[in-house]
């Protein structure tokens, strides 16, 4: 009689075993399902107009821009071009040539990041770029974005195109 009951508490417990399996499959599963919503409903917009917030938070990288390519950073489109040891700089339709050294400053902007349609991060921030010289097909800036609140490292993925290489400096 002894191997009935160690039987039936061997069925009992292998049925538990299963429904747990089966349990943290469907918690797994939703897990899943709301992390992939919340990338596909994940949206950044940016605005030219900003709140007036100080900028305190500051990020530098060493950036390369394509030679002569238009690249998007936020809704600024900016293209650039080396000509005699200098660059000219065209963002949103204004022109600038810097030498080597000198700095331009983009006008200031307005970053809200959503998911689900819900606005989870909101700041101002505003772009520095100093021109560091041309190697090759590359003109190499140092830049800088100064922004109201701290800057998520997914959100200058977001900014900074894959044709721009950065690395923090």
């Amino acid at each position: 009689m002894m191997d009935r009951s160690h039987r039936a508490t061997s069925s009992n417990d292998s049925h538990l075993q299963s429904r747990k399996k089966i349990l943290l499959g469907i918690v797994a599963g939703i897990v899943i399902v709301i992390a992939v919503a919340a990338i596909l409903t994940f949206t950044m917009s940016v605005t030219s107009g900003t709140i007036g917030n100080a900028f305190p938070f500051v990020t530098h990288l060493a950036v390369s821009f394509p030679d002569g390519n238009t690249v998007a950073i936020g809704n600024s489109q900016i293209a650039v071009m080396a000509y005699n040891g200098s660059v000219i700089t065209d963002a949103d339709g204004n022109r600038e040539q810097l030498a080597v050294g000198q700095t331009r400053i983009i006008s200031p902007r307005h970053a809200t990041i959503s998911i689900f349609g819900v606005p989870v991060y909101n700041a101002d921030f505003q772009i520095t770029l100093q021109y560091l010289g041309s190697t090759g097909s590359k003109d190499n800036f140092d830049l800088i974005i100064a922004t109201s609140k701290k800057l998520p490292s997914f959100l200058l993925d977001r900014l900074l195109p894959p044709s721009v290489s950065a690395h923090a400096v």
